[in-house]
This record gives C-alpha cells, sequence and structure tokens, in this order.
C-alpha cells in the first residue's frame, strides 16, 4: 500500500508542477499514460469523458469512464447542465480526470469543476485522440489515449 501511495503521490506531484508551469486553474494536468496509472491505482479517480455522444459512437470510448457531454452535436451546442450532471455523478473529494478528443474541451471542463469545488481536477492532456498530423491532419498518430495503446473500444 505504501508503495502505491507514492508512487500516486510522484505522479500527481508532476502533474501539479505542470499546472504550476502552466498556470492552469486546477489541481494539474497528467499524459494518458499517466492518468491511466492513476485509475489503476486508486479507486478515488474517476475519468469523465466530455465527448459528444456521437464521438464515442463513431471514434471510440474508455470503459468504465463516466460520460457526460461537454457540449452537443451536431453544432456543439454547450451541455446547460454539465455542472448539475457533474456534481450528481462524481464526488468532489475524487480525482476527477477530465478527457476530451484533444484537450480543450477536457480542459474547460477541469477550469469548471474547480470553480465547483473539485480540488482534485486534472486536464489528460492530448486527449483520446491526440493530435491531428501536420501533413495528413490524421489523429491517433502523434499522441493521446488512443495512441499510447491504452484500452479503449468502439462499441
Amino acid at each position: 500500500m505504501k508503495v502505491i501511495m507514492e508512487t500516486l503521490g510522484k505522479i500527481l506531484t508532476v502533474a501539479k508542477q505542470r499546472a504550476v508551469e502552466l498556470n492552469l486553474p486546477y489541481a494539474g494536468a497528467l499524459t494518458p499514460k499517466e492518468a491511466f496509472e492513476v485509475l489503476q491505482l486508486t479507486k478515488a479517480a474517476k475519468l469523465i469523458d466530455v465527448r459528444s455522444r456521437a464521438e464515442l459512437e463513431l471514434v471510440g470510448r474508455v470503459p468504465q469512464a463516466t460520460h457526460i457531454e461537454w457540449a452537443f452535436y451536431p453544432g456543439m451546442i454547450p451541455n446547460p447542465d454539465f455542472s448539475a450532471q457533474l456534481t450528481m455523478q462524481i464526488d468532489k473529494e475524487s480525482i476527477a480526470i477530465f478527457l476530451c478528443r484533444t484537450g480543450g474541451r477536457s480542459h474547460n471542463a477541469a477550469v469548471l469543476a474547480a470553480k465547483l469545488g473539485f480540488t482534485e481536477a486534472y486536464n489528460m492532456l492530448e486527449g483520446f485522440e491526440g493530435e491531428a498530423t501536420p501533413d495528413t491532419k490524421q489523429r491517433g498518430k502523434l499522441n493521446g489515449w488512443r495512441f499510447a495503446n491504452l484500452p479503449w473500444t468502439n462499441s
């Protein structure tokens, strides 16, 4: 148990240092591999996928992630109930890790979560699909959850 807590502490310290360096208003920023490791180390960590339902169905999803849409497809209309859904589904004392396609919406969700009193709100950098390649504009070739070969399903 001590080793687990030390490992968890080291990962979160790095994530919190990134938040300081990037002047982020929430607890920290995790890489996909760090986020996965945190999820494996403690049941207190929750992954919140803020992508649209269409993205989950067309691109893929992370098993056991809680899904709360930040915005609705088509048109990416903001979810007016996001705050209420988040506070109803996720304990404010948990390690809340937000995930989207590339890290933008999840950043916004982490900002909002921090404002709502989530003291351990983290953004997962790179997102599920990662950045697009400069030449072909394909995602999943440079970074992100899928690129890191972490568990996901397309069903």
